[in-house]
């Protein structure tokens, strides 16, 4: 039987996510092209890979008949006109966090996905990090019992404002719960699904900043359990990343994934060491036995590959093999970020 043609992309960016987070990913695997890129104003994404076509305009790009599926990895206020351009253009989107920023803005992209008949995928590649992998496993696994309390923190010490610009003027999308927030938002909802309830709090506290820069959802699910989902860009000294309590013990997991540092340094997705946390970084399951004793093990993390991600687009596109990330858990994730905050 003929394989599949490779599924061929093009990045509408060579900025550092171009660069760490799709371009790699798209030369590893077998079933995708890398075809080309938009760069305006400087070619040298060639320089990395020998063949690469550069497009001058966006719209060069998605006129091009050749290609199957287009990354969108642009600033984020930019999102939803370049994801609207790359549709009605009959292509396939991979984009990147924040999907929209409102929820009409989201109804209406799914609304023309499917009406050419084009498929959206989000970009949520933190569900493939390795601390996040062991967290899922502890709570697919049971063993903390009935969940009561679970903290999910994604905590930076940034005092100075960024270099970029976009990201501190007060436009859609832009601050920190539109940046980190869609992360630890789609990793609770990945879970525990859509909670019964939500309260938001946002905070601005760098000097001259024009967006928030401190964000804290508290969700509330069935049978008591409680999921806090927090960031800030002032935490000098980061705790532990993951924090769940249950009736029969406790998990704490401190946030080592290492694909971005090993990323920057050159390392290939495909390489035996990619993914796997340096020693010293496992996370501490403490578990309680029925003399009321507690007994606490380390719990090394499996190791975490963004790869994952793309081979479910693979499949999607490929064998019609459903997307990990939903519509409906985008829905859920734009609704707790639109939603109105306290100060």
């Amino acid at each position: 039987m003929t394989p599949p043609a490779p599924i061929r992309t093009a990045l509408l960016a060579y900025g550092m996510s171009g660069k760490l987070f799709h371009a790699p990913f798209l030369a590893a695997h077998p079933g995708f092209d890398l075809h080309g890129v938009v760069e305006r104003t400087e070619q040298r994404m060639h320089l990395s890979y020998p063949g690469i076509r550069s497009y001058p305009s966006v719209a060069e790009a998605l006129a091009d008949p050749n290609i199957e599926l287009v990354v969108v990895n642009t600033p984020s206020n930019t999102h939803f006109e370049l994801d609207s351009q790359a549709l009605r253009a009959s292509k396939h989107v991979l984009l990147e966090k924040p999907v929209a920023t409102s929820v009409a803005q989201l109804h209406e992209l799914l609304a023309l996905a499917k009406g050419m008949n084009r498929r959206l995928f989000a970009y949520q590649n933190r569900r493939w990090d390795s601390d996040f992998g062991a967290v899922a496993r502890v709570v697919k696994s049971g063993q903390l019992g009935q969940l009561i309390e679970v903290h999910i923190r994604y905590d930076r010490y940034k005092p100075a404002l960024n270099s970029k610009k976009f990201k501190e003027e007060p436009l859609p999308g832009s601050g920190l719960l539109y940046d980190l927030g869609p992360h630890i938002i789609d990793q609770a909802i990945s879970l525990f699904g859509q909670p019964l309830s939500a309260a938001k709090t946002v905070g601005q506290f760098r000097p001259n900043t024009q967006v928030n820069d401190f964000f804290s959802l508290h969700l509330r699910y069935p049978a008591g359990l409680h999921v806090w989902v927090t960031s800030g860009l002032l935490v000098a000294a980061p705790g532990p990343a993951y924090v769940l309590h249950g009736t029969r013990g406790s998990y704490v997991k401190h946030r080592a994934d290492p694909q971005e540092t090993q990323l920057l340094h050159g390392l290939s997705p495909l390489a035996p060491a990619y993914g796997h946390e340096p020693p010293g970084q496992a996370g501490r399951l403490t578990l309680v036995g029925p003399d009321g004793t507690p007994t606490s093990t380390p719990d090394p993390a499996p190791p975490g590959n963004y790869l994952g991600l793309f081979e479910a687009v693979y499949q999607t596109l490929r064998h019609g093999a459903g997307y990990p990330i939903t519509t409906e858990q985008l829905r859920w994730q734009n609704e707790l970020l639109a939603q109105p905050g306290e100060a």
